[in-house]
């Protein structure tokens, strides 16, 4: 596993350290995590963390296509959500986490609906990366005024 992530590191054209590198395939594993607790990864999932990966990152739709599909990859290779969580916790600031929480949150509304499940996995991933109750629920409201949900 590890010299799989490795070897996806190393890959590209885009030069971008391992350490960012690490970051993006962290960040879009855990909001392909986010699409698919409920059962049911909607295009419209797919959709939303392209466009969170474009802006968050400022890369384009082709490099967040390709981010995407390998995050995919691994993801399934590693079946575990504990993977990617101590790597987050490990190694990213605590606002990079928050920026995570953020981008979570905006997967899971990206449906129109939050279910119970997508709101479970939020909570432990901010619980498995250090956010605190408070930093998720910050990070929540500052997401449903962006999309202008007003409640759930």
């Amino acid at each position: 596993m590890l010299a799989f992530l490795k070897n996806l590191i190393t890959e590209g054209d885009t030069p971008v350290s391992t350490s960012e590198k690490e970051e993006r395939l962290a960040t879009a594993a855990l909001l392909i995590e986010a699409a698919l607790s409920d059962d049911d990864f909607q295009e419209v999932e797919r959709e939303a963390i392209l466009s969170v990966l474009e802006r968050h990152y400022d890369i384009s739709g082709a490099d967040a296509c390709e981010l995407v599909s390998e995050a995919e990859k691994l993801q399934a290779e590693s079946g575990q959500l504990f993977y990617f969580t101590r790597s987050v916790k490990e190694s990213f600031p605590i606002e990079t986490r928050v920026k995570m929480i953020e981008m979570l949150w905006e997967i899971a509304y990206a449906d129109g609906a939050l279910s119970k499940f997508e709101a479970n996995l939020v909570r432990r991933i901010a619980g498995l990366i250090y956010v605190t109750d408070r930093e998720r629920g910050d990070a929540r409201k500052r997401v449903m005024a962006r999309l202008g949900i007003t409640s759930d």
